[in-house]
């Protein structure tokens, strides 16, 4: 598996929920059907930089080897992450339709990660 695509496309989705769930939580909570008063925009700005923050640790790991025991602790991240939220997207989207696109993005990006994390890395060519 090229982990420099994996990495690269969960930097890029992560980032992007990052920045607009920092910079736009109004909009956020509204979209969601929730009054964005009180505790609730930073309810959502906090975890928003923390998939920022995320988000920059994959694209700065993407040219490194990863799988097996290199950068273990990026991998384990992810697959955490990933199944977790696949998780709860599954249950979401079971209960009331509409995070069907998301919930398959991270089920995929679970699956890639754990490939990652339980098989040896493949040593990029080098031509």
């Amino acid at each position: 598996m090229n982990t420099k695509i994996l990495l690269s496309a969960s930097a890029l989705v992560m980032g992007a929920m990052g920045i607009i769930g920092s910079f736009a939580p109004h909009e956020v909570l509204r979209a969601a059907g929730a009054d964005p008063t009180g505790l609730l925009p930073l309810l959502v700005q906090l975890p928003a930089a923390l998939l920022f923050a995320f988000a920059m640790v994959n694209w700065l790991a993407r040219g490194s080897l990863i799988g097996g025991i290199y950068n273990r602790p990026v991998a384990v991240g992810n697959v955490a992450h990933f199944t977790i939220g696949a998780l709860a997207l599954t249950k979401a989207t079971l209960a009331r339709e509409g995070h069907l696109v998301l919930t398959l993005v991270y089920v995929a990006f679970a699956i890639g990660f754990g490939m990652v994390l339980f098989r040896s890395p493949v040593a990029p060519i080098d031509r």
